[in-house]
């Protein structure tokens, strides 16, 4: 599948421009989420081809976004990368259980941010 579009969804306006410049820069069209809700919203409309989402955020964490994503028919399909300081094995474990592909521990260097991507492809 070619990965062209892809969400950054966090609640860190510094964190969420920090990932949408990497991805922007490696010539991705990016589309920017700043809640749970939002990402839920954009992701039905505009279909990204993954998402990067952050787990600790206020009103609905990444986990459960990413439960309402992977069981709505329009973007059960769409990759789901956490990105979230939580890197135990136990975190893991959950995020893939939540329907999440991967999960990148912050702080994370650009290089994993593209290899997440190249994985996708």
């Amino acid at each position: 599948m070619p990965i062209n579009k892809i969400m950054v969804v966090d609640d860190s306006t510094v964190d969420r421009m920090n990932i949408q410049n990497i991805i922007s820069d490696a010539g991705y069209a990016v589309i920017a989420a700043s809640s749970g809700q939002e990402a839920i919203e954009k992701a039905a409309i505009e279909k990204p081809d993954l998402i990067f989402m952050d787990v600790v955020m206020q009103q609905m964490d990444g986990y459960q976004a990413c439960r309402e994503i992977t069981h709505n028919e329009s973007t059960k399909n769409i990759p789901i990368v956490f990105v979230t300081s939580k890197g135990q094995k136990a975190d893991r474990m959950w995020a893939e259980m939540q329907g999440g592909k991967a999960l990148v521990q912050k702080p994370y260097t650009p290089e994993q941010i593209i290899q997440q991507i190249n994985n996708f492809k």
